[in-house]
Formats: C-alpha cells, structure tokens, sequence
C-alpha cells in the first residue's frame, strides 16, 4: 500500500468518507497506529503538555518537533504525517516561516506542516505553499493564542465571532492550505464552514459535520490527568494498566520473585 497523500484527502472529502487522524509523538505508537489504517499523523506541539509536562504548548522548539518527527517517521507509516509548526517558527516573517517549515520536511521527514491562525496568516500559508509545502491551517480555538484568548474558551458562539471564523476558513483555504482544523466551535457553525469550502475540515471539539476528526492520542488512551476537554472521549484506560504492571513489578522485585532462572542467563 502507497504512502497517502494530500490529494487522497482531498477526494475523501469528495467522496464523502470521514478522515480520522491522530497524534503521534514517537516510533512505536507510529507503527500501531499506522498498522490500524489511520489516515493522518499529525506530530502535534501538543507534546509539550502530554509529553513534556509543560502547562501549554508556547515552551515548544522547532528542534523538539524535528526529533519527535524523525521518530514517527522511521516507522514508515503508510499514513499522510503532518508535523506542527510550534509558537514564534511561523509568526515573525515570511523567511523565517518558509526555513521552518522546510526544516521540517527536510530533516523532520513530515509530508506536511501545519499552523494556526486565520486572515492574519494566510499570506504566510502562501508562502510556504509556494515552496511546494503542503499545509494545513487551524482555526478557532488556537492553542498558541490562549493568552489573548483568555484560556481554552469555544470560539464562535457570538455572530461576530462566527462571521469571522468564516472569513478566516475562506482566507486559508484561498491561501493554498489543503485542509483545515476546525477546534472548539459550535457544531452548526463547523457544519457551515465544512459545507462551503473545497477543502477537508478536520474537527476537534467542533462537532460530526466535520470531514473528519483528529484527537490527542493520550486523551483517548487515558494517558493525560491535567484536563479532560468535553469534546474528548476516552476509549481506554492505559494509565490503569501501567499502574497495575508498575506495581507488580515492584512488588516481585521486593520479595525476591522477579527474576527467575527463566530469565536468567547459563
């Protein structure tokens, strides 16, 4: 099976099938995933809480990203990996964004990046579109823009605000992105948005008319006690099943029992 691709995407949508899309921060969890058939692996700067233990995803490098980039990638997923453009690589000027995210697919291996913001990113998605960089954009609630945003508040929910999210999804896609993630709006007004553009809307929290979903990979495992979002569903609890093994580990090491002779060598 061939490796996806943008424009396998893009028909998805065409053809009206859901695209489902995880994140992904390291080789082992790559090859799962990707052996399960998932559609896209986005190696997302959400690291920085779920993997790196920080508050927000702002402390993050481009270096950090390249690393856990390289990681997915060596398993070969047959997926379309798409790696995250952290705060300040993509904000101060064109040139800086264009060499970000080219440091991205060069030396991260990803097939696309992806960035957050509307109307006041849409000449950068431009230009690295232009460099022949796949892009995705992000709008509504912005993780990188929490501090104006005043924390992890649903965007959209006054007219005003809508009415912008709207301008914003039309300004991306004539920018050149090939997909957009549509994060904490209201499921009607994601419906509309997915509705009037060309280009696959991918939501998180932004309700079923969406053309396909992404979620945190540790949210759904179970993995991640700092928040648990309303838009997230757990469909297993891993973080039991380390605790249980952790313990019993500890335990057979304390009284004498692990190793054995079994696992020993003669």
């Amino acid at each position: 099976m061939k490796r996806k691709t943008v424009i396998d995407m893009q028909k998805m949508k065409a053809d009206g099938e859901k695209i489902s899309v995880l994140t992904c921060y390291d080789y082992p969890t790559a090859r799962i995933m990707d052996g399960c058939g998932i559609d896209m692996i986005l190696v997302g700067d959400s690291l920085g809480v779920v993997v790196s233990g920080h508050e927000n995803t702002l402390p993050v490098t481009v270096e950090e990203m390249i690393y856990h980039t390289r990681a997915v990638m060596r398993a070969q997923p047959k997926a379309l990996v798409i790696a995250d453009m952290p705060f300040l690589s993509y904000q101060i000027d064109l040139t800086s964004a264009r060499f970000n995210a080219g440091r991205l697919i060069k030396e991260g291996g990803a097939a696309a990046v992806k960035l957050e913001g509307g109307t006041n990113i849409a000449a950068t998605i431009g230009a690295i579109v232009e460099m022949d960089i796949p892009v995705m954009a992000h709008i509504g609630l912005t993780p990188q823009s929490i501090h104006r945003m005043g924390g992890y508040r649903v965007q959209g929910k006054k007219e005003e605000q809508a009415e912008k999210l709207i301008a914003d999804a039309h300004a991306v896609e004539a920018a050149g992105a090939f997909a957009v993630v549509l994060e904490g709006i209201p499921l009607k007004l994601a419906q509309r948005i997915t509705a009037e553009l060309s280009i696959p809307t991918i939501g998180i929290g932004a309700g079923p008319h969406c053309d396909g979903q992404v979620l945190v990979i540790h949210d759904i495992l179970g993995l991640c006690e700092k928040y648990s979002p309303k838009f997230v569903k757990k469909y297993a609890d891993v973080r039991s099943i380390i605790v249980e093994a952790v313990a019993n580990y500890i335990g057979e090491v304390k009284r004498g029992e692990f190793p054995t002779e079994a696992h020993s060598f003669n």
